[in-house]
């Protein structure tokens, strides 16, 4: 397209924030839970990572069913099952039953970040696409702030059934909003079959590709670090600055993305970006090795994250030139992502008990090293 509509391109990025809260909402009352399920012990932990499981699982059958599907009504889908799932969990069902919905929730979530950041991908001018792909890789960092600041008051107040009944609302919005925005988009290509043994074969050609699986496999380093750096490094911080720091890390990552991100994207390519976000990022963890908890040290590390974050979503269009590769790249990048997201803290969690702060910037900094490592080796395979 010669020109952006980027009305639109917000309004996806809209949706993709309700995508996000779908792992937000719990995540942001899970010390609420115990006292609304009493009896369910350890089990709370799935109320959570349940959306990942069928992440791991199905990421790469969501990029085919969305291209089966077609973007947009693969979206508009998504978006009116996420709607109708939060609208039971406002209920507050038992938990056998919640943990099913979330199960359910999680495939509503696949679809929506394999068909938004393709359709954005498809609807951005070539000049505009490093800034509209970045907005779209901030779309966790945001709705987690935006739910920690306002959807916390709203369950002091009315109780946790009324955060999902906020979410549900939400996303019947942009279920209606985007039938009417997205109306006369022609439809993409799509994918014509789909089988398990389709399903093997497209497992099997996408991380044989260095161009469809790249972002991806980088896309796992990133999210093993992201999410166990937010979850263990708080008690090693000075009790005093704990809250702020905590608070402002997600904040440096969007603002590195969108601003140096967005910048460097003209000047450079999105595989160059990450490699320089990887890089840099683990020289932030040298500083933390060297300078313990550094309240400077743990900034820049998030605002070096944070070129990771922008850029990898801008790798897939650079890569996969045709909708349904896009898509393929996307659904792997779900896959990824949620086995990094799954990983992360549990191995993080174990190793510190081993070796004590030392494991932070050990196995954070060893993991962004091969985050470097793959994307050198993919662009080394696609003889750039």
């Amino acid at each position: 397209m010669s020109k952006t509509p980027f009305g639109l391109v917000f309004l996806l990025w809209g949706a993709g924030l309700g995508a996000a809260a779908q792992y937000a909402k719990v995540s942001v009352v899970f010390d609420q839970l115990p006292g609304v399920y009493p009896d369910a012990g350890a089990g709370l932990g799935f109320a959570v990572s349940l959306v990942g499981f069928i992440g791991i699982i199905f990421g790469v059958v969501a990029g085919l069913l969305v291209a089966r599907l077609r973007y947009r009504h693969g979206l508009l889908w998504a978006l009116w099952l996420g709607a109708v799932v939060s609208a039971l969990q406002a209920l507050l069902p038992p938990f056998e039953w919640f943990l099913a919905l979330r199960g359910i929730e999680g495939l509503s979530h696949l679809v929506m970040v394999v068909a938004a950041p393709t359709l954005i991908s498809q609807l951005s001018a070539p000049q505009h696409r490093g800034f509209t792909l970045t907005l779209w890789g901030t779309f966790f960092g945001v709705a987690f702030a935006i739910l920690t600041w306002g959807g916390l008051p709203l369950v002091a107040a009315y109780g946790v059934s009324s955060l999902f009944l906020a979410h549900a609302v939400y996303m019947a919005v942009f279920a209606v909003i985007l039938t009417f925005a997205l109306a006369d988009i022609p439809s993409l290509e799509a994918v014509t079959t789909i089988s398990i043994k389709s399903i093997a074969k497209d497992h099997i050609a996408i991380y044989r590709s260095p161009r469809i699986s790249a972002a991806a496999l980088g896309w796992l380093f990133y999210t093993f670090c992201f999410v166990s750096i937010l979850t263990v490094l708080p008690p090693f911080l000075d009790p005093s600055q704990r809250a702020p720091v905590m608070g402002a890390m997600p904040l440096a990552s969007i603002a590195s993305s969108m601003t140096f991100g967005v910048w460097a994207l003209r000047r450079m390519s999105a595989v160059s970006l990450v490699m320089w976000g990887f890089g840099s990022s683990a020289v932030c963890m040298m500083w933390l090795w060297a300078d313990p908890a550094n309240i400077t040290a743990c900034i820049a590390l998030a605002a070096a994250l944070g070129l990771i974050q922008g850029g990898s979503f801008g790798v897939v269009p650079q890569l996969n030139e045709t909708a349904v590769t896009q898509a393929q790249a996307n659904g792997a990048m779900a896959q990824m992502g949620n086995l990094g997201n799954t990983l992360g803290t549990p191995v993080m969690v174990a190793a510190l008990a081993v070796f004590g702060y030392n494991a932070l910037p050990m196995f954070v900094g060893l993991a962004l090293v091969l985050g470097l490592l793959v994307h050198l080796a993919t662009q080394v395979l696609r003889r750039e």
